[in-house]
């Protein structure tokens, strides 16, 4: 009799827009895939905004759960979670710094005045005064302990059912800290989740027990090697942010223009085009510019990453998720807004299953190989949703599933014989 098979989730990181993209990722691989459990896997591994995601199904929430606290944030479930609580400033650590102006001031001049020393190099003493991190990330580490606290949930490690590793850096050591791993498991989950997302300058380090811990994506990508190591015969990994190819169109791209194109020859009103193409990112500025950067850098370690643990562990199959590095949609997107959480999700989950789509042929044996297959009906349906649309009725709803019905129909029917 064989054994079942292991499968294990790694999440990356990449902040709000990150989880946003993985929880509408992971809605489409489960809707499409039948035996796919994403609240009962053997493993998860979450690095910075993929621990919050990962810590999340390791409490046995499905992909839909969370994304009606996190992407409907509906004012009725007890345990919504809001991003913009992401927002508020670091007030304390603005404080702490400030009190040690008057110090470092009089250590400066004195400097000058008495030792006779440069003034740039007194003033380099100043920069202790400058804030590690703009937002407080302490709102984060409470909501999640209220999300843990749920009947069914909890926020200890060692109470999970399911192995979870969150990754975060020790500031002091560079050493990469498996949270939830022997020895590291008596830290809440969501003080770790805490510590793992404390991407530097933006949020400040997070202390547990006297040291100092920041993202975990400072070491590696995806620190998949924890799971793989357990024996694995797949792996599923999402990673949400890719260096963004303004170069080239995507198919999406090229359909909208050609419909566009379609209406103006009709004399029809002209459908409104998706996110505007940058074809210099230079022009975006500074921000745009560290964006790719950064994109860039994370994803090319985590190919160098990925070759490495082809090599070490053959006989694990693993598949990778990430966006298309030609959309546009998701590299110019402002992830706090409501309105904006449901498109990004929405969008997340129709080009993941459009990437399906395109490697249906090739999934299919991988999948199969751990008792998995993959739906191209559910796939062929193309009134398939993540979320409702705007303004639609329970009959509208009803109306559009019907149509998916059919459409799933007529892709399940062998072709007429000749």
């Amino acid at each position: 009799m064989s054994r079942p098979k292991k499968i294990g989730l790694a999440l990356a990181g990449g902040g709000p827009l990150g989880a946003i993209y993985e929880v509408g990722a992971l809605c489409a691989l489960e809707d499409a895939v039948d035996g796919l459990d994403f609240s009962a896997c053997d493993g998860y591994i979450g690095v910075s905004a993929g621990g919050f995601i990962a810590a999340g199904l390791a409490n046995g929430m499905t992909p839909r759960q969370l994304c009606a606290v996190f992407i409907e944030n509906s004012t009725e479930a007890p345990d919504r979670f809001d991003p913009a609580e992401l927002l508020q400033p670091a007030w304390a650590e603005f404080g702490a710094r400030l009190r040690l102006l008057p110090g470092l001031l009089a250590d400066a001049v004195r400097d000058v005045v008495l030792e006779g020393r440069s003034v740039p190099g007194a003033v380099e003493r100043l920069g202790r005064v400058l804030p590690t991190g703009l937002l407080s990330s302490e709102r984060l580490a409470a909501a999640l302990s209220r999300v843990f606290a749920e009947p069914g949930r909890t926020n200890d490690f060692r109470a999970l059912r399911r192995r979870l590793v969150l990754v975060a850096t020790d500031l002091d050591s560079g050493e990469a800290i498996p949270f939830g791993t022997a020895g590291w498991d008596h830290v809440p989950i969501a003080q770790a989740v805490q510590a793992s997302a404390a991407l530097p300058g933006l949020f400040p380090p997070v202390e547990i027990a006297g040291r100092h811990y920041v993202d975990g994506a400072l070491k590696k990508t995806l620190h998949a090697s924890v799971l793989l190591d357990r024996g694995l015969d797949l792996l599923i990994c999402l990673n949400p942010l890719v260096p963004y190819a303004s170069n080239r169109m995507s198919p999406r791209d090229a359909r909208s223009r050609r419909a566009r194109k379609l209406a103006h020859k009709l004399g029809r009103p002209a459908l409104r085009a998706q996110q505007p193409r940058i074809h210099r990112l230079v022009d975006g500025g500074l921000p745009l510019v560290l964006s790719q950067t950064f994109r860039s850098l994370i994803h090319s370690r985590l190919a160098l990453g990925l070759k490495g643990y082809e090599r070490t562990h053959p006989r694990t199959d693993i598949l990778l998720f990430e966006p298309d590095p030609r959309d546009a949609e998701l590299f110019m997107a402002n992830t706090f807004g409501y309105a904006q959480r449901r498109k990004l999700a929405e969008h997340a989950y129709q080009a993941t299953r459009e990437l399906l789509r395109e490697r249906a042929a090739t999934l299919k044996p991988q999948l199969q190989r751990v008792g998995l297959t993959l739906r191209e009906d559910r796939l062929a349906d193309r009134e398939a949703r993540l979320l409702s649309l705007p303004g639609e009725t329970r009959m509208e709803a009803a109306l559009r599933s019907l149509r998916g019905s059919l459409s799933m129909l007529e892709a399940r029917r062998p072709p007429a014989a000749a």
